[in-house]
């Protein structure tokens, strides 16, 4: 997630002579002198009022370039402030700590990572606020589910009121955690809220596999085998640009094999995927 950043360079000028104090001249500032002195040759004579006005317009338009630059940067160093903080919920738990020779850091405890993940999350929250800030606090929000599981659900309730990529990943994690505490009802309406959106961020896959083990859960067989049916049959019908075969995803192939426990005879009209294992890397994924 790390991405180089960029620096916004400024040039010195000096003084025409080395008995004068030296003048530092910004190149913003420059190109402004330069352009007032143009329009102020085209208008002379026709007022000040004017000049002011056009110079102001031109001002206007430089400060813009020197603000989407800033923001290239300010967004770089966030990205990247995030991607250092997401690193740590995904360090190693050892009680030993880590190799000999090797600079990974490891937690003795899933609380112990909890709570450092927690606190640098936090830094990037409070330091630069925005989307970036508040994807920060989607993480802490499911960070505190091993620290303080009911101020962790409390906060995802919050966040999943917005209808911005955070809630709905927030919406996501909401009805993980309500599976959890055997409120299927209650996750069956989130995973289906979720699906009625045109772009959940999560993939519909997913979430159907999830409410098919729902339905699992609460005797309803058919519904279950339905989706799970719905999900193999559409990834063994994929095809890429070439009309070849696309490798299935994690979530198909789980689901195929979902299906032949509930339902043998259904699941034989679905050709199983090349080899028995879907490819690296092919996973159920959620996008950031």
């Amino acid at each position: 997630m790390a991405r180089k950043k960029r620096r916004f360079e400024q040039l010195e000028a000096a003084a025409a002579t080395s008995t004068e104090k030296p003048i530092y001249i910004n190149p913003v500032q420059q190109k402004v002198n330069e352009r007032l002195e143009d329009v102020g040759k085209q208008f002379q004579g026709k007022g000040r009022t004017l000049l002011y006005v056009v110079a102001g317009l031109i001002a206007l338009g430089i400060l813009g370039l020197i603000f989407m630059n800033w923001s290239r940067r300010a967004n770089a160093e966030a990205q990247t402030a995030l991607g250092k903080a997401i690193e740590i919920t995904t360090a190693t738990i050892s009680e030993t700590g880590p190799m000999a020779g090797s600079t990974q850091k490891t937690y003795k405890t899933e609380k112990e990572r909890a709570e450092a993940a927690i606190a640098e999350f936090q830094t990037v929250r409070d330091k630069f606020g925005g989307s970036i800030g508040e994807k920060a606090k989607y993480f802490i929000a499911v960070a505190k589910l091993d620290v303080d599981r009911p101020a962790g659900i409390q906060e995802l309730e919050a966040l999943a009121a917005s209808s911005s990529e955070s809630g709905k990943l927030a919406k996501f994690a909401l009805a993980q955690t309500r599976v959890a505490d055997n409120r299927l009802d209650d996750a069956v309406a989130i995973y289906q809220e979720l699906l009625a959106m045109d772009d959940p961020i999560v993939s519909k896959d997913t979430l159907n596999f999830e409410l098919a083990g729902i339905y699992q859960k609460q005797g309803k067989k058919q519904e279950a085998a339905d989706l799970y049916f719905a999900i193999a049959k559409a990834a063994s019908e994929l095809k890429d640009a070439d009309g070849k075969t696309v490798p299935w995803t994690e979530t198909a192939t789980e689901a195929k094999a979902k299906l032949k426990e509930i339902d043998p005879g259904r699941a034989l009209q679905i050709p199983d995927p090349e080899g028995s294992e879907s490819e690296p890397g092919n996973v159920r994924t959620i996008n950031m």
